[in-house]
C-alpha cells in the first residue's frame, strides 16, 4: 500500500481541509514549511519521505472561481519525479484529454463534479474516479456510485465528512465499494481518503487490501512520523 500526501489549494495557498466545509478552510500552519505557499509545503512533505505520488485538490477550480494552474505547473517542474493527481473539477472528456496531453498530471474526476456524460469521461485514460460522499451520503450521480462497470482502473473512496477529522478511515465504505467491484473481471485499485489518524490506520487499510491512502493532517501534526511515512511512501 502507498501513502499519498494531499494538498488542498485555495486562494494561492495550501489550506487545512476539515470535514468538507470549504468556506471555513484557512491557510495551513505546519512544522514542515515556513509558510502555506504550495512549493514550500510540497518540499516539506518530500523532506519527510520520498513520496512517489502527490494528490492536489484545486478547490477554486472545483468551485468554478479560478484555479491554480501556475502553482501546479511549478510543483511539476520542481519535482518531475512525482506522479501528480489533480482534482480540478473536470467533468468532461475534453478536459481530461487536455490535462493528459499537456503532461499536467492525471485527472481525478469526482462525482461531486460529474454531469450527464459520466461514462464518456470515465472511459478516458488515464483518469481516476473519486466516489465522493458527505455526511448526507453519496454525492450524485448515483449511477456512478452503483455501476462498477463504469469505473476506471483506480478509484478513490472519498469520505469528505472524515477529512481532517481524526475519526479513522471509513472502512465500511471501502468494503461496500469493494463488494460492488467484486463482479468485475479486473476490480479497480481502491484508495482511501479521509480520517487516517496514524500508522495503525495505515496497517488496517493495507490489511483490507487498499492500494493507497490519501493523507494530510496526520503528516503535518506528526501522528505519522518520518519513519512511518518512509515505510509507507
Amino acid at each position: 500500500m502507498q501513502l499519498i500526501p494531499v494538498i488542498d489549494l485555495k486562494g494561492e495557498c495550501v489550506v487545512h481541509a476539515r470535514r468538507g466545509a470549504r468556506d471555513a478552510y484557512r491557510p495551513i500552519e505546519t512544522p514542515l514549511a515556513k509558510s502555506a505557499a504550495p512549493l514550500e509545503v510540497v518540499a516539506g512533505l518530500l523532506a519527510l519521505a520520498p513520496f512517489r505520488t502527490l494528490y492536489v485538490a484545486d478547490l477554486d477550480a472545483i468551485a468554478g472561481i479560478g484555479g491554480h494552474v501556475a502553482e501546479i505547473d511549478a510543483i511539476r517542474r520542481a519535482h518531475p519525479q512525482l506522479d501528480i493527481w489533480v482534482d480540478a473539477g473536470e467533468a468532461d472528456a475534453a478536459s481530461v484529454r487536455r490535462r493528459a496531453g499537456a503532461g499536467r498530471g492525471t485527472s481525478v474526476v469526482g462525482t461531486e463534479s460529474l454531469t450527464g456524460e459520466a461514462a464518456a469521461v470515465l472511459a478516458q485514460r488515464p483518469v481516476i474516479l473519486s466516489l465522493d460522499s458527505d455526511a448526507a451520503g453519496p454525492r450524485d450521480p448515483a449511477a456512478v456510485h452503483n455501476q462498477a462497470r463504469l469505473w476506471p482502473e483506480r478509484v478513490i473512496v472519498m469520505t469528505l465528512a472524515r477529512v481532517g477529522s481524526g475519526e479513522g478511515p471509513d472502512l465500511d465504505a471501502l468494503r461496500a465499494v469493494a463488494e460492488r467491484a467484486g463482479g468485475l473481471a479486473v476490480p479497480p485499485a481502491l484508495f482511501a481518503a479521509g480520517g487516517v489518524r496514524g500508522p495503525a490506520d495505515l496497517a488496517a487499510l493495507a490489511e483490507a487490501g487498499v492500494a493507497g491512502a490519501l493523507v494530510a493532517s496526520a503528516l503535518h501534526d506528526g501522528r505519522i512520523d518520518p519513519a512511518a511515512a518512509r515505510a509507507w511512501a
